[in-house]
């Protein structure tokens, strides 16, 4: 699933790309957002902005119009030149809108709506976001408070709450655990203030570094070279994620993974640098 990192620079590429011009062309392979197409045309309004709120990404229309789309696990947004070809095949378009000098194409997006720009503040999927750790306006004291708040679930459990802190997903969540040396199975309840202090600290800087210029290419959800160690090789830019069976590059000791909860969500680990008590 992409990552919050991912969504920001997927709405920063849009928002560059269509932000400002009138749609020309716009279709779905949704019914529902085709009903809105035929009631209150999508053709002729202007993008104003597009934007990330955790891992949703919202396309603003002249109208009040918004454009919400959600990548669960298979989901990309592409961009395009009119009458280039697409990298992925038309019957994987959900949703297409063109500008006069741009494709923006959803591919195998699972959740599409249409919301009117009032309905936002009551948007269930948005309403109960928590603090999003990217956002200019992150609230610190929020995402702390939330945090302490997770009750005995696993710590590693809490941070891919929506609800509890936005953006953050298997990636970050095992490579944050493991700089702040937290076990992810240590109940978050056992976290101290300043443990959870940590985590937000080492998340906010780290996530907002994978969003900079040069992050993205025309594929728009390139999840380019992630980065939490400061080196630059493919081979070297994370601390444990994707890295079981390998030694942990700080002390030796096998990296250990496990898949968690529901969705069988991999978390990595060192089960000597990151204790659980």
């Amino acid at each position: 699933m992409p990552e919050g990192d991912t969504i920001f620079r997927a709405a920063a590429a849009l928002h560059r790309a269509l932000a400002g011009d009138r749609v020309v062309r716009f279709e779905t392979g949704f019914a529902h957002l085709a009903r809105v197409h035929d009631d209150e045309p999508i053709t002729g309004r202007t993008v104003e902005r597009c934007e990330s709120m955790g891992k949703h990404l919202l396309i603003w229309l002249t109208g009040h119009l918004v454009l919400r789309t959600h990548m669960r696990m298979n989901g990309s947004w592409h961009l395009y030149r009119p009458g280039e070809g697409w990298q992925r095949p038309a019957s994987d378009m959900r949703v297409r809108l063109d500008t006069a000098a741009w494709v923006a194409v959803a591919f195998n997006v699972p959740v599409a709506e249409f919301l009117h720009g009032r309905d936002i503040p009551r948007s269930k999927a948005l309403a109960t976001l928590g603090p999003d750790f990217l956002s200019a306006t992150f609230d610190r004291a929020e995402a702390l408070r939330r945090l302490g708040a997770a009750g005995a679930r696993p710590i590693a459990e809490a941070l891919l709450d929506q609800r509890v802190v936005a953006g953050i997903g298997n990636v970050f969540k095992s490579e944050v655990l493991f700089l702040c040396g937290i076990h992810p199975d240590r109940p978050a309840d056992l976290v101290t203030d300043a443990e959870r202090a940590a985590i937000v600290d080492t998340a906010v800087p780290l996530m907002r570094s994978n969003t900079g210029p040069g992050a993205a290419a025309e594929i728009v959800t390139y999840r380019g070279l992630r980065r939490t160690t400061r080196q630059a090789h493919g081979a070297e830019n994370l601390w444990v994620y994707g890295r079981a069976g390998k030694p942990c590059r700080r002390c030796g000791t096998p990296v250990e993974s496990a898949k968690r909860g529901l969705e069988a969500r991999p978390t990595y680990w060192c089960p000597r640098c990151q204790k659980i008590d």
